[in-house]
């Protein structure tokens, strides 16, 4: 990694990588136009727990201070992933997923039309609600609500994530890493200084003991680690190619390997979970608890931390685990791709055989790598519930940081091996000549 200052094209990617976060965050700082930001700040004090400060972590607290990036990338993610799981349910969609780079573009512009519309139906959902809310001293939220404010919320925030989205491109192309994962990442981070100062407000008044402070350090730490070999962990199924005359030639022959990742699915099980359980939590918040008492048990069974949450979120996350790997990754067109290929897994047959060895392997590592995300995901939920941290030093948000992290240091010692690979060719050709 030393070697990075050394090499013109990955420092300049790097570069342009940071310039592109810093322009995220300047944008964070430009609030909706007719949005009292303190009254809506006060309202969101009293929404710990709920839908509303999970989503929040996501855009990196744009969205608790309406900014005009306040619904982040998610409706772009949310555009993704709906297209993947329509080309399994529509033919032309998935006629174009397999014809290459033309039809990965066309499905690209797909899911930029679907996230301008998505972002802007949510946009007018939430200039609705915003019109609707008032601080708890009673002040609105907004102070002039109409078609005026609702049409300039849609077309800001439409804009803001359409920006966004093009960022995120530009990162991926010119810049290193993953670009929407990389805002994210951003959002995140850019949020830890300030729960790292309000741990240490708890420590200071003695909220927090500091053999607990130092106990939660030490599992962090621990949970990285966890994660970090999860994350790199895969089973590697053996692959023979078989021999056969091409020309004159007698080609394959040769051993190779099929990887299989132990988190197929990545962090999206935890994300879709969390957001299922605490919609109906967070609607609840807005009933009229008094009229019914057993409403109030309801919302705290539905808390993070509780028996109940936690039950169902583990139920849930293990179900997006096979339902997503299912999507994104498809036995029978590997098997069918092997057999393409004259290869072979050792003592399985070709065909289905193979198909069916593949599931096989797949749903053992799929159960291995649900159990590793609700480990990872629970324990926070409930070391917060029981001593008050600050969300952010919750699992997904760890899981999240990590694995970006991971991708895009991956990215970098590829450039710094490509670059020493053609230091070598190079001088092997010099040898050569002479």
């Amino acid at each position: 990694m030393l070697g990075i200052g050394k090499i013109p094209e990955l420092k300049n990617r790097i570069l342009f990588t940071l310039g592109m976060l810093a322009v995220f965050r300047i944008g964070s700082h430009i609030p909706v136009p007719g949005v009292e930001t303190d009254a809506l700040a006060d309202f969101f004090r009293n929404m710990a727990g709920t839908m509303f400060e999970f989503f929040d972590m996501f855009t990196g607290s744009n969205f608790s201070q309406a900014t005009i990036f306040a619904l982040g990338i998610m409706p772009y993610i949310s555009s993704s992933i709906i297209l993947q799981l329509m080309t399994v349910v529509i033919p032309h969609l998935e006629k174009l997923k397999k014809e290459g780079e033309q039809g990965r573009k066309k499905i690209t512009q797909y899911t930029r039309y679907g996230t301008v519309i998505l972002a802007s139906i949510q946009g007018l959902s939430i200039a609705f609600w915003l019109e609707q809310l008032s601080s708890p001293g009673g002040m609105p939220v907004v102070s002039e609500p109409g078609w005026g404010f609702r049409l300039v919320t849609v077309v800001t925030l439409a804009a803001g994530t359409s920006f966004l989205m093009w960022l995120g491109e530009q990162i991926t192309e010119r810049g290193i890493g993953n670009g929407i994962s990389l805002i994210i990442f951003a959002g995140i981070v850019a949020d830890m200084p300030s729960a790292i100062f309000q741990t240490y407000e708890l420590v200071s008044i003695g909220q927090l003991s500091l053999i607990m402070m130092l106990a939660l350090v030490l599992l962090m730490v621990v949970a990285i680690g966890a994660i970090t070999f999860m994350e790199s962990a895969q089973r590697r199924l053996t692959i023979n190619y078989a021999k056969r005359m091409q020309g004159r030639k007698m080609m394959g022959g040769t051993t190779s390997h099929l990887p299989l990742k132990v988190n197929t699915s990545g962090v999206i099980p935890p994300i879709f979970a969390s957001s299922i359980i605490m919609f109906p939590a967070t609607l609840l918040n807005f009933m009229d608890k008094e009229s019914a008492p057993w409403l109030n048990v309801v919302v705290d069974a539905l808390r993070p931390g509780a028996f109940v949450y936690e039950t169902i979120y583990i139920a849930a996350i293990f179900f997006f685990c096979y339902f997503y790997t299912a999507i994104i990754f498809n036995p029978q067109e590997v098997a069918d791709n092997l057999k393409k290929s004259n290869a072979n897994i050792p003592g399985i047959r070709p065909g289905a055989p193979t198909a069916a060895y593949i599931e096989k392997v797949l749903s053992r590592l799929t159960f291995t790598g649900a159990a590793y995300l609700s480990l990872v995901c629970v324990i926070p939920d409930i070391l917060i519930s029981q001593l008050a941290v600050p969300f952010y030093f919750g699992g997904t948000g760890l899981l999240i940081v990590v694995g970006v992290g991971m991708d895009t240091m991956a990215q970098i010692q590829s450039h710094l091996v490509m670059r020493h690979y053609d230091k070598l060719v190079k001088k092997g050709s010099i040898r050569g000549r002479r």
